[in-house]
């Protein structure tokens, strides 16, 4: 692999059409938005969205990326399980059972996931790791 390939940084984290027009209506409603992929109890293991300033993000929370200018974070513990997969938020018709924002619609978010490629995973591995806990 030449050295220039390595400098592109392999995304974790994606948005279908669909759930990003969700994320519009949503922000035009709330104001800045964050997720959080949960590692269950309430609604699962559901990407849950949250006014950006009502989540509390902790020490040991992965800082995925971004989709539609939201951040998108992890648990820590679930990280451990699914760092070697890319995540793509997407949404479906139906109601979750936790807190997310999208549940007045009538819609809910889920995460559909896939693992990464050998080239993914051989550039990932001379990528810093992602950052932990809160911006700074």
């Amino acid at each position: 692999m030449a050295a220039g390939e390595l400098e592109a940084e392999v995304a974790r984290v994606a948005v279908t059409p669909e759930a990003a027009a969700v994320i519009r209506q949503l922000r035009d409603a709330n104001g800045p938005l964050m997720f959080h992929q949960s590692g269950g109890c309430c609604d699962g293991s559901a990407p849950m969205c949250y006014p950006q300033r009502e989540f509390r993000i902790g020490q040991r929370d992965v800082f995925l990326g971004e989709v539609e200018g939201c951040p998108v974070y992890i648990g820590g513990a679930q990280f451990e399980y699914w760092q070697h997969t890319h995540l793509t938020i997407d949404v479906v018709p139906g109601r979750g059972a936790g807190f997310s924002l999208e549940s007045p619609l009538g819609v809910r978010f889920l995460t559909r996931s896939r693992v990464f490629t050998d080239e993914e995973y051989e550039r990932m591995k001379h990528a810093p790791p992602p950052r932990r806990g809160p911006p700074e």
